[in-house]
């Protein structure tokens, strides 16, 4: 009968050891993996990205008085007119419909019409409208501020203060301040018409 050498059994240990190194392996490529796509996501979401919020700054005022003056009341007068052009850069109309001063306690909107005959003066119904992208003048024998009772004197070269109360087609207000040139002027003689106040003393500011 034949002898039988040794019979080599399969180390299972080391099968066990390299299954481990096997399973290890694989974890640490998987943990790289994860690492990576961690990584990726970073450099999606980096700050250079995101969209900074930008505050805008209030819009300059798109109504504008050009040339303003006042004229200086006639001696023993406390009645006189400012003139000047409104302009409107806006894309919609806008009314003036109050003006005030510093040096009169009274102020009206006003027009110049003719009135039995002769030319009066009387509260402009609704105020002055001025165009989108257009203008309106102020000027003696027309539409003009009237300040009704002066009670600051000026004299000519003084510039006198004024605030406009624009109102928007949406309803909504602003105040338009402006100064105005004091100086004398001999012009447009009107009246006041009889429906506004009864009276036809002459005007002071034409």
């Amino acid at each position: 009968m034949a002898k039988l050498g040794p019979i080599e059994l399969p180390d299972h240990g080391s099968r066990r050891a390299l299954g481990r190194r096997v399973v290890i392996s694989a974890g640490v490529i998987g943990l790289a993996v994860a690492l990576s796509a961690c990584g990726g996501d970073k450099k999606e979401a980096s700050p250079a990205q995101v969209t900074p919020e930008v505050s805008a700054s209030a819009a300059a005022s798109a109504i504008t008085v050009q040339d303003p003056w006042v004229k200086l009341p006639d001696a023993g007068m406390t009645m006189t007119g400012a003139f000047g052009v409104l302009k409107n850069d806006s894309d919609s109309d806008v009314t003036v419909v109050e003006a005030t001063s510093p040096v009169s306690t009274v102020m009206e909107l006003h027009e110049v019409a003719m009135v039995d005959g002769k030319m009066s003066m009387r509260a402009k119904e609704g105020g002055f409208v001025i165009p989108a992208k257009g203008s309106h003048e102020l000027k003696p024998g027309a539409d003009h501020i009237m300040l009704m009772d002066v009670a600051k004197p000026f004299k000519a070269g003084d510039q006198v203060e004024f605030n406009l109360t624009v109102k928007n087609n949406d309803g909504k207000t602003e105040q338009i301040r402006f100064t105005a040139v004091a100086k004398p002027f001999v012009g447009a003689k009107e009246s006041y018409s009889p429906a506004h106040g009864g009276t036809e003393s002459p005007a002071s500011h034409g």
